[in-house]
């Protein structure tokens, strides 16, 4: 049976699949919830769960660690992979802290590192890293004397290798200890199966080789993030299907809670933070892998994302599930307490996001660069040469008319119209189109009437419609929302009456983009009234000159007029501008190839982008807050950056990203209207005057301009709902 897309997992090779599989179905066999439930009531916290011994046999502890210091090689994001998997168990033990410890230490270049690998790669020896303040060393002859507590010491009271932080001279270096040296006190921990302690180090005089080298206090913290994100991942898997599952089955009021749109609202958020939080670890990870020189930024991005996301997932599965969720005995509260100890031990969000924010004001960027298969450059050679030739063509429309018929326009649909281009193909294309700095026509609605016309049209409707569109002579509209039927179109009212030679049609549509400016329309219309509402309408095109067409633009807030109200007064429509079949309208507006389609971004770059957030807070002083928000709206916007990426590459790979485009376009919906209030809130009273020449000018525009971006094309609570019931298999309405 297929699986929903929040149990595929952040890896989106075959081997992580695989791994990740093999992870999960040990994890069910061998950390049952009979463990969990012991290890929560037991007084006390035992060192090593009874599965450990088997936990140790998966091979799984040095997974991430070179193979020269006695590891697999397989890196950070294979050993990511497996902790989701892990994380979804809410397992108590050693094994998260032992392989942070153990990634630092291979991290590092030093002899220490050499000596205790082995023991925590084999499972005989465990590991527990401080991430708080740092300690104190002072200069004590060939070596340090180390003074200091570290609280919250995630798993501290039980290990033997502890990572300790402490200032020598003005850098903060990491000190490896003896369990044995140090003296340990349990805390009371908010997470009752792992629990934390507080390290207390009195004057311990250490060897100089005893401190890490090579191992800086912004890389520990891109490696916890990785770590402890991936964990935080797999807790949000967790709570995402358990929440899911349980709206599916809980009935109140005769019907299952999740077809209530707050509860299913509720789920989707977090079906998408899920899916965000997947991209930034996944991003972080393999930045780390590569040695990638905007690892630790990227790593920063995931901090920012990660923690809180894990939080407020845990939340919302326990509010889903009401009054059962608040009980001791549902593993709700488990999962919770995990995703609060990951987000304190990594520091507060004001922190987070501040450093994020600092990076990026300092210019540091990252590009979400693809890496494509080998035989991406056979195809790179091929296109720019077939290229080359019409990026030499001086005339406009004539380059326009060979990039249409050359099947440049839409390489994905099929020849003539398009190249059959497969995804790898398609990106190939757009990005030596780039380079070549070929102007492609901007088809707006007008590609999707081609992908219609190609997929279910006449041979006659693809050369008189579908060709001079390609070549970008046609401008179209279309004509399927009404006044009584906005997102739901199979409520539509217009009717088409049959006549001879054609039909007849009357009724209103209304939020048409460019209509006024339109050739032809795609038009839907029910033909059947006695069908049920999904059938019964058909698909036609429409010349706009026909006689009883009037169009009357509609002023928007913004004080122009891009959409329009379009009256249909008994307009005539001949039978060969029918396209598909008769009453089979429904399938045809849907199914138009555009799920064959690569999209390289998900933003919407007509509004308000990072690079207007960060061209406005070059050089100026933002207060506490602003910095703190600018740092919040950088990590969204490379969030998304890498959603996209991910897309494409799932594409790629051949999986279904219907609902992974679903949430790319929900979050690129609103980051655009994000950006433009916060820059309109930083100018104060100046942001709400226009200043030639002046932030405000732009913003000001961007912000009132970017209030229909979570409206049309489906507004957000339609696209909650569509994520709610696709990526999560929720019930849909009754009434649907």
């Amino acid at each position: 049976m297929a699986r929903h897309t929040y149990e595929l997992g952040l890896g989106l090779s075959e081997e992580h699949s695989a791994l990740a599989d093999s992870v999960a179905s040990f994890a069910e066999r061998t950390i049952t919830t009979e463990h969990v439930r012991a290890a929560v009531e037991a007084p006390v916290e035992d060192k090593y769960p009874p599965f450990w011994h088997a936990l140790v046999g998966q091979d799984l502890l040095g997974l991430h660690v070179p193979e020269n210091a006695g590891g697999h090689g397989a890196g950070l994001l294979t050993l990511a992979v497996a902790l989701e998997a892990l994380g979804r168990t809410v397992a108590p033990g050693p094994f998260v802290p032992t392989v942070l410890g153990s990634a630092l230490l291979a991290a590092a270049d030093s002899k220490i590192g050499i000596e205790v690998l082995p023991g925590l790669l084999d499972g005989s020896t465990t590991a527990a890293v401080a991430l708080g303040e740092p300690l104190v060393a002072e200069a004590d002859g060939a070596g340090y004397r180390i003074t200091g507590t570290a609280d919250a010491v995630i798993a501290g009271e039980h290990a033997d290798v502890l990572l300790l932080p402490a200032t020598i001279g003005d850098t903060v270096r990491w000190v490896v200890l003896d369990a044995a040296d140090v003296t340990i006190g349990v805390q009371d921990s908010i997470d009752i199966l792992r629990g934390s302690a507080r390290l207390e180090v009195s004057g311990l005089s250490v060897g100089a080789d005893r401190v890490l080298d090579g191992l800086s206090q912004q890389r520990v913290r891109s490696i916890a993030a990785v770590v402890l994100g991936a964990e935080a991942v797999g807790v949000m898997s967790w709570c995402v299907s358990t929440a899911a599952e349980y709206a599916k089955t809980r009935v109140q009021f005769g019907k299952p809670i999740g077809q209530f749109q707050g509860v299913k609202h509720k789920c989707a958020h977090m079906g998408i933070a899920l899916e965000q939080a997947r991209a930034v670890v996944w991003d972080a990870a393999s930045a780390l892998d590569k040695g990638d020189g905007t690892a630790d930024f990227a790593a920063e991005i995931a901090a920012v994302i990660v923690p809180d996301a894990a939080v407020d997932c845990a939340q919302d599965c326990i509010q889903v599930h009401g009054g059962i969720g608040f009980t001791w005995e549902h593993d709700a509260h488990l999962y919770y307490r995990r995703a609060l100890a990951i987000r304190g031990v990594l520091g507060t969000r004001e922190e987070r996001a501040n450093r994020v924010a600092d990076e990026s004001l300092s210019g540091v960027t990252r590009v979400s660069e693809l890496e494509l298969p080998e035989e991406a450059e056979t195809l790179r050679t091929q296109i720019r040469a077939e290229l080359a030739p019409i990026a030499g063509i001086a005339d406009e429309d004539e380059q326009l008319v060979a990039l249409g018929d050359g099947g440049w326009v839409q390489p994905h649909l099929p020849k003539p119209y398009g190249r059959a281009a497969s995804p790898l193909e398609q990106i190939v294309i757009a990005q030596e189109i780039k380079t070549a700095g070929i102007a492609m026509p901007q088809l707006l609605m007008g590609g999707w009437a081609v992908q219609a016309i190609v997929a279910h049209g006449t041979q006659q409707q693809k050369d008189d419609l579908a060709v001079p569109t390609l070549q970008g002579e046609l401008v179209w509209c279309q004509l399927f929302s009404e006044p009584g039927a906005g997102s739901d179109l199979a409520s539509l009212s217009t009717k088409a009456e049959k006549v001879d030679g054609g039909w007849k049609v009357t009724g209103q549509k209304i939020w048409t983009t460019v209509a006024q400016f339109s050739d032809w329309a795609m038009l839907i219309a029910r033909t059947d009234t006695t069908k049920p509402k999904h059938q019964g309408i058909t698909y036609f095109v429409l010349d706009m000159a026909t006689p009883g067409v009037t169009v009357r633009p509609l002023r928007e807030m913004t004080g122009s007029a891009l959409f329009n109200e379009v009256f249909l007064d008994d307009v005539f429509i001949p039978d060969e501008h029918v396209v598909g079949e008769i009453n089979d309208g429904w399938n045809v507006a849907r199914t138009t190839l555009a799920g064959e389609r690569v999209a390289l971004s998900q933003k919407m770059e007509a509004y308000a982008t990072d690079v207007d957030l960060l061209r406005f807070a070059q050089g100026r002083t933002l207060s506490p807050v602003g910095r703190y928000r600018l740092g919040e709206l950088i990590a969204q916007s490379q969030a998304l950056d890498v959603i996209g990426a991910r897309v494409v590459l799932k594409q790629l790979s051949g999986i279904d990203v219907s609902t992974t485009s679903s949430v790319g376009k929900l979050l690129g919906m609103g980051l655009g209207q994000a950006i433009s209030e916060f820059v309109v809130a930083e100018l104060g009273a100046a942001g709400t005057v226009a200043i030639s020449g002046q932030p405000s000018d732009k913003a000001m525009e961007q912000l009132i301009s970017g209030r229909a971006t979570t409206i049309y094309g489906g507004t957000t609570e339609v696209q909650l709902n569509v994520i709610g019931e696709r990526m999560l298999g929720l019930p849909r309405d009754a009434t649907a």
